[in-house]
C-alpha cells in the first residue's frame, strides 16, 4: 500500500474525529472564554437609590449657597461700613477746608467800609470760601451757607448750599439784618441722624492784645472770628463707624485790612 493510500493517524495527545468536539473545555479555557450576560442580572441603580443620591447633592448644593450668601451678605456689611467711614473723613475734612478757606470779602452794602461777608448764628453760617465741594481748592471762591435742619426721627442734620462768588453784587444777602439763607439748586447734606448740632465761634479780645478770648453763639460784628467750631454726635452711636466729631478750624486771614500801608519804592 503506498504512502498515500495510509489512513491518516491523529497526533498524539489530540482526540479523534467527533470525539474532539464534543470535548469538554478546560478550567483555564473556560476563564478565557467571553461569558454571555444574564439578563435577569443585569447591572444598574435602583429608584432608592437614585433618589438618595439626588437628596444628597441637594443638600449639599443647598448648604454651598447658603455659605455664599452668607460671606455675600458679610461682604456688603464690610463695605457699607466702609464707604460710611471713608464719607465721614471727607466730609470732616471738606469742612476744615471750607472754614480756613474763609476770604475777608467785603459786601458792599455800606461803600468801600462794609462789612465783611461773614454772619452766623448756632445754627446758620454764610461766608465766602475759596474752596467749594464742586471745584475744590483751585476753583473760583463760592458763597458757602451752613444749616442746621431738622431730620426724621426727631433728629438733626447739617446741610452745605454753595453758589457762585461774583464779587459785592453778590452778596446782598449779608446787607439785610441776622442771616438770611439763599440756598442753592443742588444742596449738600454733611451729615444726618445727629443728636446735636451747634456752630459757635472764636472771639479774641483786643484789650489783652488778642491773648485769649471766648466762644460765642452768635457773629454780626463787621470783622471775622479768629475760628469756628461745629459741634455734632450721632443721635445712635455705633461702634463700627467713625461718629462725626467736633470740627474747628481756624481763620487764616488778617481782619484789619484798612489799616494796612504799601509803599511803592
Amino acid at each position: 500500500m503506498t504512502t498515500w493510500g495510509r489512513a491518516f493517524k491523529p497526533a498524539v495527545g489530540f482526540p479523534a474525529g467527533a470525539a474532539a468536539l464534543d470535548a469538554k473545555p478546560s478550567q483555564a479555557e473556560a476563564w478565557l472564554q467571553p461569558r454571555k450576560a444574564d439578563p435577569t442580572k443585569q447591572a444598574g441603580f435602583t429608584l432608592m437609590e437614585l433618589m438618595i443620591s439626588i437628596t444628597l447633592v441637594a443638600a449639599i448644593a443647598t448648604g454651598m449657597l447658603l455659605a455664599m450668601r452668607g460671606g455675600l451678605l458679610s461682604l456688603n456689611k464690610t463695605q457699607t461700613r466702609l464707604d460710611d467711614n471713608r464719607r465721614a473723613l471727607g466730609v470732616q475734612r471738606i469742612l476744615s477746608l471750607q472754614l480756613a478757606g474763609a476770604m475777608p470779602a467785603r459786601t458792599g452794602c455800606s461803600g468801600q467800609l462794609s462789612p465783611y461777608a461773614f454772619r452766623g448764628t448756632s445754627s446758620a453760617l454764610q461766608m465766602v470760601s475759596t474752596y467749594s465741594i464742586a471745584e475744590g481748592a483751585r476753583g473760583a471762591p463760592h458763597i458757602v451757607e451752613y444749616q442746621i435742619a431738622p431730620d426724621e426721627g426727631a433728629t438733626l442734620k447739617l446741610i452745605v448750599y454753595e453758589r457762585l462768588y461774583a464779587g459785592p453784587a453778590s452778596t446782598g444777602g449779608f446787607c439785610g439784618e441776622g442771616v438770611v439763607l439763599q440756598g442753592s439748586p443742588q444742596p449738600f447734606v454733611a451729615a444726618s441722624h445727629l443728636a446735636y448740632c451747634r456752630i459757635s465761634y472764636f472771639q479774641m479780645n483786643p484789650d489783652t492784645q488778642f491773648r485769649g478770648g471766648s466762644w460765642i453763639s452768635e457773629w454780626a460784628t463787621p470783622t471775622m472770628p479768629s475760628a469756628v467750631r461745629i459741634e455734632m454726635a450721632p443721635a445712635v452711636p455705633d461702634s463700627n463707624r467713625l461718629p462725626m466729631v467736633a470740627i474747628t478750624a481756624p481763620l487764616y486771614v488778617n481782619r484789619f485790612l484798612d489799616e494796612l500801608h504799601y509803599d511803592d519804592y
